[in-house]
């Protein structure tokens, strides 16, 4: 039961009831339940919030046709033996509804419906400098106070929507793929349009096509999609045997992405071409991100290795695709940008699904978007009559979950106006100084896209309960970042994807779909083990480039 307090103010409004809390944790994906459990665990007095009505974070929201997670089993899932030991995965990349499924698995068996509060947005968290306390409220009328305030938000907790004129006139359905409807709609048979060639823009494109009595694909930079090599598994099979999973768990953290797979350890010009191609030709069967991330290891970084693969793709990819115009719009003859420094999507039959009657390609390009009308969507070509429109337009990735909600530090200090006016500059990517207390999982300039959910959400999960830990035991009631440490670990970021390719491609990676965002890496990509040194010896060392504050103030 939460304590009561009058508001200050001018004249009495009534009261109201704050829980006080030592942790408030937002966000019920990956980061959050497994900070809800860890620090439950520790004894620490805990709550998860969460907007939507159940566990699984993006899961929870993304129920669009086709839509199913990109790591394969047995990676996508904790590495609590209490679960592994019993839950069975039905294919090798689970869809939405397993996935959600499995959260409920998680829930149940940690038992966290009693400290989550579903349909519960947070707005607004401001930093009590004088208590010590974060004061946290949602948009139901709860308040809570914390000593910690964990916004697990995700990389995807804030949609991104088109700036197109007349978009709401359209008299059909129009929904973003992130809002999908509970209840499925009718699809077959209507006239479909998806905007957006992004990783869900592919998934769901190729699901809708199979229902949609014309489907029209907006495309403004063709993706680069790898094949999927779906499995389904039989009741008493399993993607790897039980035995080996323990070790399985602790390997994975030692994978440069948070896998069970890495680099092949040589260049790609350090083999002949013959040889070259037989390795291309090995990644390509196997399937999965393993042409991407399993791949030679200048593929990423050298101009001219990259290309070869690029090659490689393109050939694969034109031979699947019977009009020549669509091969060129989207296996294009002349590379439009690095490959793999987009965000590379798996299909299962997505450019197959253009060489069928009822399917088309506008590039926006040549022939853009000029408004949405009562009827469709009006090109500079002409006009398109649907009976839905699905904006599979992405997110404000990495950043917005956080710049969504109101965070005032230290002396009123914005999260939002710090990070539009320096980037999302981090420390160690999982806090921000002038902000005591709080810290973040998958946040910017940490490994978050480039590492498999479940695998950063327990190193860093673990991490934060440490300094908690540390805190608590030696009496300090405050943490916060240097502005010093924050500016090298920004550098350190900056250096690190300016030596790859990444930023000669415009995307979310550097944040460059939404305008007027700073353009800076939204990731760390020194991969994983990397990663997790620095905050071993970060810790190690008396949490260096951190300063406390307790009862008799300010330590270095």
């Amino acid at each position: 039961m939460g304590s009561i307090i009058t508001l200050d103010q001018p004249e009495p409004v009534g009261v109201v009831n704050i829980e006080e809390l030592d942790a408030l944790v937002i966000g019920s994906g990956f980061g959050g339940v497994y900070q809800l459990k860890k620090l439950r665990d520790e004894g620490y007095k805990v709550k998860l919030v969460e907007s939507g009505t159940g566990y699984g974070g993006i899961w929870h929201w993304s129920r669009y046709p086709g839509a199913r997670v990109d790591s394969h089993a047995p990676h996508y899932q904790f590495s609590d033996p209490e679960l592994w030991k019993e839950w069975h995965w039905k294919q090798r990349f689970p869809d939405h509804n397993e996935l959600r499924a499995y959260f409920e698995f998680v829930a149940d068996k940690w038992d966290l419906g009693k400290d989550t509060y579903f349909e519960t947005h947070v707005t607004s968290a401001k930093w009590d400098e004088e208590e010590h306390k974060w004061i946290i409220t949602a948009s139901n009328g709860k308040i809570f106070r914390a000593t910690y305030f964990l916004p697990h938000c995700g990389i995807a907790a804030s949609r991104t929507m088109p700036n197109w004129k007349g978009l709401g006139s359209f008299k059909g359905m129009l929904v973003h793929s992130s809002y999908w409807p509970h209840e499925q709609p009718v699809l077959k048979g209507k006239k479909i349009a998806v905007v957006g060639t992004g990783s869900t823009g592919v998934q769901l494109s190729h699901a809708v096509s199979k229902e949609a009595g014309e489907l029209v694909v907006f495309q403004r930079t063709p993706a680069m999609p790898l094949q999927m090599r779906q499995v389904n598994y039989d009741d008493d099979e399993e993607s790897k045997p039980k035995e080996e999973l323990e070790q399985f768990f602790k390997d994975r953290e030692d994978g440069y992405w948070g896998f069970d797979f890495g680099f092949l350890g040589k260049g790609t010009f350090e083999d002949d071409e013959a040889t070259r191609k037989a390795s291309y030709e090995a990644l390509w069967k196997a399937g999965d991100f393993t042409f991407w991330l399993g791949t030679y290891t200048d593929m990423l970084f050298n101009d001219a290795a990259n290309y070869e693969a690029y090659k490689f793709w393109r050939e694969k990819t034109r031979a699947r695709i019977q009009d020549p115009r669509l091969q060129e719009l989207l296996a294009p003859e002349k590379q439009p940008y690095p490959f793999g420094c987009k965000r590379v999507p798996l299909e299962q039959g997505y450019f197959e699904m253009f060489n069928k009657p009822n399917v088309d390609l506008v590039d926006v390009n040549s022939t853009p978007i000029v408004e949405v009308t009562e009827k469709g969507i009006r090109t500079t070509e002409k006009e398109l009559e649907f009976d839905i429109i699905i904006l599979a337009t992405g997110f404000d990735a990495v950043t917005g979950g956080l710049t969504s909600i109101d965070i005032r530090g230290i002396d009123g200090v914005s999260l939002k106006e710090k990070f539009q006016e320096r980037g999302p500059t981090t420390y160690c990517g999982i806090s921000a100084a002038g902000f005591p207390n709080m810290f973040f999982i998958n946040g910017p300039q940490s490994p978050n896209a480039f590492c498999n959910g479940p695998t950063c959400a327990e190193l860093q999960g673990n991490w934060i309960a440490d300094v908690m830990n540390h805190n608590r035991d030696a009496g300090i009631s405050a943490i916060v970042a240097d502005d010093e440490s924050e500016k090298q670990w920004g550098e350190l970021t900056e250096t690190i994807a300016y030596a790859s390719l990444l930023p000669k491609a415009k995307s979310w990676y550097m944040g460059d779909n939404i305008p007027g965002k700073p353009r800076r890496s939204q990731m760390y990509l020194g991969g994983v083990p990397g990663y997790y040194e620095k905050l071993k010896s970060c810790a190690a060392e008396g949490y260096k480039g951190f300063h406390f504050q307790g009862p008799k103030g300010l330590k270095a």
